[in-house]
């Protein structure tokens, strides 16, 4: 059973890519800074796990919609690879928008039918 206050596992899992893609479309971010970023900015509501972040964020990469460079760490010591949005990603993001509000808008429509139509 999952937590009220998060995601259903299949759920997040079908959403990652836009989830990530919008948090890293305003400036480059390094992968903890993202997931702390996607924990501040929904109240806990969006806990993105290592094993799922890193996978994801390569995903993205190797497609095309992020580009990946090292970089000295924000406070020092190793270096971090920081993510950007690209202009195919930037393309990507947009359409993944799209498409989730109108996925959303006809399930809403379903929702307020009631059964009934």
């Amino acid at each position: 059973m999952t937590h009220p206050d998060h995601p259903h596992p299949n759920l997040l899992r079908g959403h990652l890519d836009l989830i990530l893609l919008s948090i890293i479309q305003g400036r480059p971010k390094y992968g903890l800074e993202i997931s702390k970023e996607a924990q501040d900015l929904t109240g806990g509501y969006f806990d993105l796990r290592v094993g799922s972040l890193y996978p994801a964020l390569h995903r993205l990469e190797k497609a095309g919609f992020i580009r990946g460079e090292l970089q000295q760490a924000p406070r020092g010591g190793t270096q971090v690879k920081v993510y950007a949005l690209t202009d195919r990603g930037g393309h990507e993001l947009e359409t993944r928008k799209r498409e989730f509000e109108t996925f959303s808008r006809q399930l809403g429509r379903l929702w307020h039918c009631g059964g009934e139509g």
